[in-house]
């Protein structure tokens, strides 16, 4: 392997770096919304009394089952860009893995030459 493959290889490491970093990120802002919204989901359950939602710049009385209903959504939809996030890091990491051995086996390879 040469210079120039070794530096592509390299670039798309640091690419796939940046893309892990990001993902786990976003995996961490995932994972706080799904927490909110299961306490959430909870405080609405116990509740008695009035329950307001944010819509816009407004809050604005709903039932209980609306409330519910529009949490449980939220949560659901929090749960499956997770999910996808998870999906998307375990096969860059995945990636990220066989391109580290590449460059390794490459420098390893240059040092001996």
């Amino acid at each position: 392997m040469d210079r120039n493959e070794l530096e592509k290889m390299t670039k798309e490491y640091q690419l796939l770096q940046d893309q892990l970093q990001s993902l786990a990120m976003q995996k961490e802002q995932f994972s706080a919304q799904k927490e909110d919204y299961r306490q959430a989901l909870a405080e609405i359950e116990k509740t008695t009394g009035k329950i307001y939602l944010a819509v816009g710049g407004a809050m604005v009385d709903v039932t209980k089952e609306t409330a519910l209903k529009d949490i449980k959504d939220r949560h659901e939809s929090a749960e499956m860009r997770l999910g996808i996030a998870n999906k998307q890091y375990d096969e860059l990491s995945k990636k990220e893995q066989v391109l580290r051995s590449g460059i390794t086996s490459a420098l390893n390879g240059l040092k001996q030459a």
